[in-house]
């Protein structure tokens, strides 16, 4: 991993060198030509859970300079890292040309869209519009204050959604069978069921669900945000205006923070999810404290693929169940989308780097390299069996929640002042309200409800 300070010493020692190579040497006027016309692509790219993705990209990039004759500078960093990394470099004017980031179509590229910070990458997005679907293509169409229009502002490489992993082999063991209910109330009541029978036979620390209920954790809000969907709340409508001064959609967010933390207050809940990271409902679930857990990618499946007892024979991946008034759930997606700076030093070279990466035959096994973690946002994409494989039981069943599902976008998209709302965590502050300062969900979904709206209030300032 390379810290903001490794990379500006690193940049400096390579302006440096040039220097001390042009003083030093006589170069013929040949040689100076090349050397001004020569471009250094600086690529800063979240670093890939396996190796197998970052080989991927490394693939691509060796082929892209190989056949343009540029140079890259690649930079790996770490997905806490990257963003703060970025906006370091923003503020003195140090730009990388191109910036992929895990977590920021959901946090910051909204909002640098609307202050004019990202170029406009039509010219890349449109020519592939009928290679892309729907949702992938939406999400490019973001609100630029600057130029007061909207316009297509990102380049989408795969999507991630949320979904569910239990233990198998300890369902079995509580003789529960193996059938998980499909109807809202009936699903939960399965695991508190399942968790009071193994405790008889006891398993004394085992708990039921592995639901993040952490400011510390960006899960939590990712998680809390697909049960608002699921009951059918929107906190801002398809115009991206707030909808929470209406009395009914205010106390459907309290009866909904309530039903959540009740869990953690009947002990279904392992006490340290309170405090857990991005991180740790994948652990406590692994090291098999949890029965079921709910997570915002597959990295959980994802990094048991080698033990194959485990993959194949403990472990499942399912979905959701049917909503509360039994309709078919719809899947909240985040597409994960590089982007160019309007500070980047080669935006039309970044362009046609990107341009590279996303045909389908270069991006392919760079979404594969993840394992299963992502997902094609290309139709063509899908028709690798890798996808559709019945005897995998995890990316087959996930596979489905995209191409057999009504999804939509994060609403992030429609309104960047919701991307400060999950930067702060106000769901996860709410639920630290309720469970460790011991408000109740009226009193701690008021104070969400004030702070939204001075978010909002504060955006269109």
């Amino acid at each position: 991993m390379i810290t903001r300070r490794q990379v500006f010493s690193l940049s400096g020692l390579f302006i440096l060198g040039l220097i001390l190579v042009t003083c030093s040497v006589n170069p013929n006027e040949d040689d100076i030509q090349k050397l001004q016309s020569e471009k250094v692509l600086t690529i800063w790219w979240n670093r890939g859970y396996y190796p197998e993705q970052e080989e991927a990209l490394k693939k691509v990039v060796a082929e892209w300079e190989q056949k343009t004759e540029n140079k890259v500078e690649l930079l790996f960093f770490s997905e806490d890292d990257i963003l703060q990394a970025a906006i370091d470099a923003l503020e003195v004017d140090k730009a990388p040309d191109i910036l992929f980031s895990e977590r920021a179509e959901f946090t910051l590229i909204p909002q640098w869209a609307r202050e004019g910070k990202l170029v406009d990458v039509s010219d890349v997005i449109k020519p592939l519009k009928k290679t892309y679907d729907n949702t992938a293509f939406e999400s490019t169409y973001l609100y630029n204050e600057v130029e007061s229009e909207y316009s297509n502002y990102t380049v989408p490489i795969m999507q991630q959604s949320i979904h569910i992993h239990y233990w198998f082999d300890l369902i079995r063991e509580a003789g529960l069978g193996e059938e998980i209910p499909e109807n809202w109330d009936e699903f939960w009541l399965f695991w508190q069921k399942a968790q009071e029978v193994l405790r008889q036979k006891g398993q004394e620390n085992i708990y039921a669900l592995g639901l993040p209920m952490s400011i510390n954790s960006t899960d939590t809000y990712i998680i809390f945000k697909q049960i608002l969907e699921a009951n059918n709340l929107q906190i801002v409508d398809k115009q991206g205006q707030l909808q929470i001064d209406k009395p009914a959609v205010r106390q459907k967010i309290i009866e909904i923070l309530d039903w959540y933390t009740s869990f953690y207050k009947n002990g279904y809940v392992p006490p340290k999810a309170v405090k857990w990271s991005n991180s740790d409902n994948n652990t406590s679930f692994l090291n098999r404290k949890t029965l079921m857990t709910i997570n915002p990618s597959m990295s959980i499946p994802g990094s048991q693929q080698e033990d194959e007892e485990i993959y194949l024979n403990q472990m499942r991946t399912i979905e959701f169940p049917n909503n509360p008034n039994e309709a078919a759930t719809t899947y909240l997606v985040s597409v994960k989308q590089p982007v160019i700076f309007t500070s980047s030093p080669n935006p039309e070279l970044a362009k046609n780097f990107l341009s590279y990466l996303v045909k389908p035959d270069n991006l392919g096994p760079y979404i594969k390299g993840a394992k299963g973690r992502y997902f094609p946002i290309m139709p063509k994409l899908w028709k690798d069996p890798f996808w559709s494989n019945t005897k995998d039981p995890h990316i087959s069943v996930a596979s489905q929640q995209f191409t057999e599902s009504q999804t939509r976008l994060l609403h992030n998209s429609i309104n960047p002042a919701y991307s400060q709302i999950d930067s702060e965590n106000i769901w996860g502050k709410a639920m630290a309200k309720v469970l460790i300062e011991g408000l109740s969900p009226t009193a701690a979904t008021d104070q969400a409800i004030k702070r939204i709206k001075k978010i909002f209030a504060q955006s269109k300032t």
